[in-house]
Order: C-alpha cells, then sequence, then structure tokens
C-alpha cells in the first residue's frame, strides 16, 4: 500500500475518527503502511506507540520523523505487546504467527490491518468499494475497472494494495463516487468489518502459504472479500474454488452470484461469444436476451487471462450501474503496467515477450496459454512451489527451455518427467549477464513465429532487486539481440 501523503490532522466527520481519542495504539511496522497509519492515529488523538523489528538506517530515519510528532517508536523489538495497548494496526505483512499477536490474544487486545482502520474512518457520505483479490491479476483487474468507471464518468481511483493508498483515498479531500479497490489476503485477514458494495476473486492457486499456514487458510482470507456484499459477488467459473467462496459467505439479502468465463455465458454470467465481451447478468430478461459489452481486440493485450480480467472488471463495474458502452471505452484505454504480457520487440521472425509479474506457477501457466510456440526463460526463488503439473500442462507449447536462478533445478526435474524430449538450457550463474546469456540461448532454441517468454514462475530476489529489474534485464538484452 503506498505510503501518501495523510496528515496528521483528520477531520472529525469522519465515522470512527471520537474513538480513537486518548486511546493506547500500538503500530506494527513502519514503512509504506505503518509510517503514515501512525501519523493518522496522532492526528486522532491517540497515544501511539509504533514497533519495528528492524534496526537499520530507513527505519531509525522513518522513527526520527516520527518521533518528531511526539511519536513514540521502539526499534528491534516487534514482538513484545507494549504496556497498556488497547488495539494494534499491523502492516498487512506481519504474521498472524508472531508472539506480538498471541500476545495480544491473550490481553483480548483486538488487531486491525490499515484497511481496516480505512475502512472504519470512512464519513457519512463514503464513496463504496469494488473489491477485487485473487492469486493473480489484481492490479490488472482493478486498473481495468478504474478506466471503466472514469469512461463513465464516475470520480474513481485504484487504491488500496496498488496506486493511491486507501487511507489517503478515505480522509483526503477529493471526493470520490466510487474506490476501485485491489485487496491482498494478507490486507483481507486483518480486515474484519469491511464490507463492500461488490467484490470479485479472480482465482486461487497455492501461494504464500508460508504465511498465511495452510490453503484451507489462505481461500478462507482470499473469501472475507464477499463478506457483507450488497450487490454482487463475482466469481471465475473455470475455477471452482471461487464460486465455493461466494457459497460460504454471509451477504446482504439481494445480493446475486455472478460468474465470468472464457465460454459462452449462462443467464447471471459474463462471457465470450464469437469475440465479443458479452453480460448476461445485469439486463432484463437474463434467461434470453445478453448485452454486448467489447471486442476482444479491445482488451490490451487480449491474453485468455486478461480477458478473464476484463470481465471480471466489467462485472465489478456492471454491478455498478456502467452502462455498456463505458465498458468499451474504458478496456480501449486501459493501458497495463511494465512486465505484464509485454511484446519487447520481434527479432528474426521471433517475437520476445517479459512477463516478469508471472512470479508464480499459476501465473506462469496463464501466460504460457497465451502462445502456440515457445522458448521458455524459467526459474529464481520457487517459495516452496511445486512445478509437476506447470510443465505437464504446458509441455506442448514449448520449442525449448531456459533456467536461471537458485530453483532451477526443481523445474527441470519436471521437465524430465513431463517433458522429456524438450532441450533444456541450464545456466549455473547468478551474476548480471545471466539475462543476457538466457536471451541468447533462448535466439538460438528459437525459430521464426516462435515466442520467447520470460515467465519465471518464480520470484526474482535471487539475482534481481524485484521482477522489473528482472524484467528490464530481459529487455535489455532483447534490444542488444536486435541491434
Amino acid at each position: 500500500m503506498g505510503s501518501g501523503q495523510v496528515t496528521s490532522s483528520v477531520s472529525s466527520e469522519h465515522a470512527g475518527a471520537p474513538a480513537f481519542q486518548g486511546k493506547h495504539v500500538t503500530v506494527a511496522g513502519l514503512g509504506v503502511s505503518g509510517v503514515p497509519a501512525a501519523r493518522v492515529l496522532h492526528g486522532l488523538g491517540a497515544t501511539v506507540t509504533v514497533v519495528n523489528d528492524g534496526d537499520d538506517e530507513r527505519a531509525r530515519a522513518q522513527a526520527a520523523e516520527l518521533e518528531a510528532l511526539g511519536i513514540t517508536v521502539r526499534l528491534g523489538d516487534g514482538d513484545t505487546l507494549p504496556e497498556g495497548t488497547e488495539l494494534i494496526v499491523t502492516a498487512p505483512g506481519w504474521r498472524p504467527d508472531k508472539p506480538l499477536f498471541a500476545a495480544a490474544e491473550e490481553a483480548g487486545v483486538p488487531v486491525w490491518g490499515d484497511v481496516e482502520l480505512a475502512w472504519r474512518l470512512r464519513g457519512p457520505d463514503a464513496a463504496p468499494w469494488l473489491a477485487v483479490t485473487g492469486t493473480n491479476g489484481k492490479t490488472t483487474t482493478v486498473q481495468m475497472l478504474a478506466s471503466i468507471l472514469k469512461a463513465a464518468g464516475l470520480r474513481t481511483a485504484a487504491v488500496g494494495n496498488i496506486g493511491v493508498s486507501l487511507l489517503d483515498a478515505v480522509l483526503g479531500e477529493e471526493h470520490y463516487d466510487v474506490l476501485a479497490v485491489e485487496l491482498s489476503s494478507y490486507q483481507l485477514h486483518w480486515a474484519p468489518s469491511l464490507r463492500a458494495h461488490s467484490a470479485a476473486v479472480l482465482n486461487l492457486a497455492p501461494d504464500h502459504l508460508d504465511w498465511h499456514g495452510s490453503m484451507e487458510a489462505y481461500a478462507k482470507d482470499k473469501g472475507r472479500i464477499y463478506e457483507g456484499n450488497r450487490v454482487a459477488c463475482v466469481y471465475n467459473v473455470a475455477d471452482r474454488a471461487t464460486e465455493d467462496l461466494v457459497r460460504e459467505a454471509d451477504v446482504e439479502e439481494g445480493c446475486r452470484a455472478v460468474g465470468f468465463t472464457l465460454g459462452t455465458p449462462a443467464p447471471s454470467q459474463l462471457g465470450v461469444v464469437e469475440g465479443i465481451l458479452v453480460d448476461r447478468a445485469f439486463v432484463e430478461n437474463r434467461h434470453k436476451n445478453a448485452q454486448e459489452l467489447a471486442e476482444i481486440s479491445d482488451v490490451n493485450p487480449p491474453a485468455p487471462h486478461n480477458i478473464a480480467n476484463a470481465l471480471a472488471a466489467a462485472a465489478l463495474a456492471r454491478a455498478f450501474g456502467v452502462p455498456a458502452r463505458a465498458v468499451r471505452d474504458g478496456l480501449r484505454d486501459f493501458r497495463p503496467d511494465a512486465h505484464r504480457i509485454a511484446h519487447v520487440a520481434d527479432v528474426d521472425g521471433v517475437a520476445y515477450v517479459d512477463d516478469s509479474k508471472a512470479t508464480n506457477t499459476h501465473a506462469a501457466e496463464a501466460s504460457l496459454a497465451a502462445y502456440d510456440s515457445i522458448v521458455w526463460i524459467a526459474g529464481g526463488l520457487a517459495k516452496g512451489a511445486t512445478f509437476d503439473e506447470l510443465v505437464a500442462r504446458s509441455a506442448k507449447r514449448l520449442r525449448g527451455v531456459v533456467l536461471i536462478g537458485a530453483d532451477r533445478a526443481l523445474i527441470r526435474e519436471a521437465l524430465v518427467r513431463h517433458a522429456p524430449e524438450v532441450p533444456v538450457v541450464d545456466l549455473d550463474r547468478t551474476d548480471t549477464g545471466a539475462m543476457l546469456q538466457a536471451v541468447q540461448e533462448a535466439r538460438r532454441l528459437a525459430r521464426p513465429g516462435d515466442t520467447v517468454l520470460l515467465a519465471p514462475a518464480c520470484a526474482s530476489m535471487d539475482m534481481f532487486a524485484n521482477y522489473n529489474q528482472r524484467g528490464d534485464a530481459f529487455a535489455q538484452a532483447v534490444r542488444e539481440l536486435g541491434a
């Protein structure tokens, strides 16, 4: 969540503001969510103590800023509950099994995340939230949704785990008609009272299981996004687990389950018919009628999983009453962020595509499904993932594979089991020149008409600062090929 520039002065018109006067609140974690939360709580009259595991140069600089306001900061000890604490507001990444939270539970102290804080501080005329979660595609879907809402003439912003901070959106002077909100499983875990206008779970695949403890706990936290929905719970027809979460949710009377599918939609679904995105959910007599929304060519890029993102965004926008024309115009106006199925260049009849954001197996599988003949560049930090299912499903598309990174052996072993005929180049190096060599090896394996695809299925931090740097290295290597 972006830190923004929330001031320490908060108007009493915000719904929950008076409740914090004189309250002893502990903020767990500095950084992009903890610093603005501490400032806001201090501005509400709370007695704020910030605790932080780290005691590095950046933490000391942030601590100095807060201490200048009169906020107590305790560095190097994030496990001990400060005496007198009545509420903890935690950074979303802090694991639920930390000793601090065990001590809070024993003392009967509630724990909120910054999303929960923002929700409780909304004013009486606050903008409703259209919320999105899922293992993959959240950011793109929320950006598409915001583009569609803007095309309808609505004042909106992409907020939450992306773009504008939720505290900024709730407490700032800008008045919004509706907010497009990206929420991670971490944020949802710490947001017990959140109640969205409508929400979508795009997909569910194993991720962050070290944090949640199990797939069941991960899915349960994702499912919190449906609790109390008023109009629509949007789910993925191709991912039964998302529909199961809708069935389990406690929603308001009249709230509907709305599916999205890449196939022909049934009533109460959005889908695709002969290259057209259509709505059979928010139309009169949905058993017989459908509303055209946009063409597949209006979606950028038109890869299958991105069409699914567009359908989910359209469903949420339609739940809010947006006309069909705005869906088309918003999708046409949308431009994806870097490193998401980004076409870098064509060299000697071979397309080079950067999907460095594919940091897990679910995202990589979706990316691989978008092309017919691929030289795949993969590898990095596996984060506990296994690759047999991914390789087995994608084997027929693979011309060749170039492996990089610390856990590349896990992918190589899956290739031996499920795609033994596919040639594999295993690069045993992690220096800055490794990506250039990977691209050169991929070029050697590729034939005209193929796609060289960076979709690592792994995190990047073994070799790069982040997935952005990894994608930049790939693009630079491709440019050198072209030169």
